[in-house]
């Protein structure tokens, strides 16, 4: 791969990855950390990516990847700064049937199971296919399906019930009684 060709690839890609990076992670500084592995190890692979228009599939399946072993390796040697840790919130629930603006739903979102909440942003926020999805996060297509119709099922949930306390996970529901 040429410079050139680099430089593009970085143009065109380097702020859905961060998006894609951020709603997986929840930290901005983390997120930029696996944007830059993911064009890092794109630099030191470059020869083994035959075609440019691959880039984008190989970027965000590396950073998913990359996401999944620094998930594993944070659950296996936790740390926690005592200046991170915030106070309870004793504010109400948004009530039923207000509006709701670009920071509650990213609330929402975060609040999600990252199964769920990586191939919805893909979906929605990156506007990927469902094959796209299934090749990135290498999983079959019927398994996109499901759970993003879970993640949509959820976010619906949690909206009918006044999207409870924003630090509170949501759980896995069996079903979704819609009236």
């Amino acid at each position: 791969m040429n410079p050139e060709s680099f430089r593009a690839i970085v143009h065109d890609w380097y702020d859905p990855l961060y998006r894609f990076a951020l709603s997986l992670c929840r930290n901005p500084d983390d997120a930029l950390d696996l944007t830059q592995s993911a064009f890092h190890k794109l630099a030191a692979n470059a020869g083994r990516l035959r075609e440019d228009n691959k880039a984008k599939s190989w970027l965000f399946s590396t950073l998913h990847r990359e996401f999944i072993d620094h998930y594993r390796r944070s659950r296996r040697f936790p740390s926690t700064s005592l200046d991170l840790v915030a106070e309870p919130s004793h504010e109400s629930p948004r009530p039923p049937g207000s509006s709701l603006d670009a920071a509650d739903a990213l609330e929402l979102l975060d609040a999600l199971d990252e199964r769920y909440r990586a191939p919805l942003s893909l979906f929605y926020l990156e506007s990927f296919s469902y094959k796209e999805i299934a090749a990135v996060l290498d999983i079959p297509i019927g398994t996109v399906m499901s759970r993003l119709r879970r993640a949509k099922d959820q976010l619906r949930a949690r909206l009918e019930n006044g999207a409870a306390n924003p630090g509170e996970s949501l759980p896995f529901p069996g079903k979704v009684d819609h009236g």
